[in-house]
């Protein structure tokens, strides 16, 4: 950290150096441009005798960033992680104690609460809350059950579909394998999860890895895999109504362009096929089955697995 700083103090003392030889040069005559140019300098200036000021301190191994603007030492502390500031509290108590640094933290890792939308109670600590949203999500990743009264009970949740489904969707602190087994019980959630994608001018491809980056696919083929890919279909085709008009997609249609897509990826994909699907065996098969689809529609289709690679990785 003492570092950086030293080297932003350095670019400013160049500054300034470079405005001294243009205030010593021919052709300034006290234009308001030139002059704007030498506050600023100045400005840079104050900042590098502040921290030349402390040279001893950071020779030690920090700089005091309690010596610095509460501006400038807040945006530096707002660059760690919890841990990181943890520590940094023990340095600077008051600045790691900071409450707009910990709501930061919050909201940037959990997206959406419930407790955000409420009046907050007098002597509030977005610190203590983020303790407990820590401690809710790696209890929701050994039992989600537990994970989830965990967060109702401490008032971070409330049980509504949609509140749920926002909180998951704004996170990546849940262990994928419990959010599936979750979300295959809360079949209400998962509707709610669903509509929160927005898949308006995406191809189909990429709107289904957009999807299975948030909602994960099952292992192994089965219901729970058909009811996702038959929600994506739906959700697809309701946030592109042109693309159902020209090029003549359906939800049914979509459904088995998707399994098609799963298929060619693993085909494709796997080390252990070794005879691999041909793109005029792909146009062939898929349109057998989906005849309203063009066969370009359906080359775009087997080009975009080919360059990008697996729609479910």
């Amino acid at each position: 950290m003492g570092q950086g700083l030293w080297r932003v103090a350095r670019n400013q003392q160049l500054q300034q150096e470079y405005g001294e030889h243009w205030d010593a040069g021919p052709g300034l005559d006290g234009d308001p441009q030139d002059l704007g140019m030498e506050m600023g300098h100045c400005q840079g200036a104050d900042i590098y005798q502040l921290l030349r000021a402390r040279r001893g301190k950071e020779q030690q191994g920090f700089i005091d960033l309690e010596m610095l603007p509460p501006e400038l030492s807040i945006t530096i502390l707002s660059y760690l992680n919890a841990t990181d500031l943890c520590l940094a509290s023990c340095v600077w108590q008051d600045l790691g104690h900071d409450e707009y640094l910990w709501q930061g933290l919050c909201k940037s890792t959990w997206g959406h609460c419930s407790i955000y939308n409420r009046r907050l109670p007098y002597g509030f600590s977005y610190r203590r809350l983020y303790m407990m949203l820590d401690e809710g999500s790696l209890t929701f990743n050994a039992n989600h059950q537990e994970g989830i009264s965990y967060f109702m009970s401490k008032g971070i949740l409330v049980d509504h579909p949609k509140e749920l489904a926002k909180f998951i969707f704004c996170t990546r602190m849940l262990n994928w394998k419990m959010l599936r087994v979750y979300l295959d019980e809360r079949r209400d959630v998962l509707d709610e999860l669903v509509t929160l994608h927005n898949f308006s001018n995406q191809f189909l491809p990429n709107a289904l890895r957009d999807f299975f980056r948030h909602i994960h696919a099952p292992e192994e083929r089965g219901e729970y895999l058909e009811t996702l890919i038959t929600k994506f279909s739906h959700r697809f085709c309701a946030c592109n109504p042109v693309l159902v008009r020209d090029v003549g997609l359906s939800p049914d249609a979509v459904y088995v362009l998707c399994y098609s897509l799963i298929l060619l990826s693993i085909d494709l994909t796997s080390p252990h096929v070794k005879n691999k699907m041909s793109k005029r065996e792909f146009i062939r098969n898929t349109r057998h089955a989906a005849q309203n689809i063009s066969e370009d529609f359906v080359g775009h289709l087997y080009d975009n697995i080919y360059l990008i690679g697996h729609v479910a990785a």
